[in-house]
């Protein structure tokens, strides 16, 4: 009896031990990125703090950036919430078709970085200061860049489109 007793103890620490382990590593891993709610390679947005099917938000500096769309619940999500971020960006190809994996690059007007970023489907939103901005642009080996403008109210959008075919 005395010896099951023992044992059942001997279990539980080992348990409490793993459980502790896993917490703490979850714990060191979420501090080491940069991103809110979940990881930069999550795949959808299943238990995205964000809610509403939003991708998560990520930060890179002092800049907060959102992409996706692949799905219809992601794609409806990020077209209601363009109206609540600065600068709105869309990519698509012939016949209207979305484009992911664009290589995102932002230079304020002194030539600085602001953001380099891979898109992960049709639409990136960025929260920007107030200023003028380039965004670089590049599908594949096609780079495209625009000047744009971000307004101190509202917010302004940009689309990029490839001929693919």
């Amino acid at each position: 009896m005395k010896f099951q007793g023992n044992q059942r103890r001997l279990v539980a620490a080992a348990l409490t031990a793993a459980l502790t382990l896993g917490l703490a590593g979850g714990a060191w891993a979420q501090q080491s990125n940069d991103t809110t709610g979940g990881t930069t390679s999550d795949s959808d947005s299943a238990g995205n703090v964000n809610g509403g099917g939003m991708p998560q938000i990520q930060h890179q500096g002092g800049v907060a950036y959102v992409s996706g769309g692949v799905g219809s619940d992601e794609s409806k999500a990020l077209q209601g919430a363009e109206s609540r971020w600065p600068l709105a960006l869309r990519f698509t190809g012939p016949g209207s078709d979305f484009l992911a994996d664009v290589h995102v690059q932002i230079v304020d007007a002194h030539g600085a970085d602001v953001l380099q970023a891979d898109s992960r489907g049709p639409y990136m939103l960025v929260r920007l200061r107030p200023g003028r901005y380039t965004v670089h642009a590049r599908y594949k080996s096609d780079d495209q860049q625009k000047a744009i403008t971000v307004p101190a109210q509202g917010g302004t959008k940009s689309a990029f489109y490839w001929n693919t075919q």
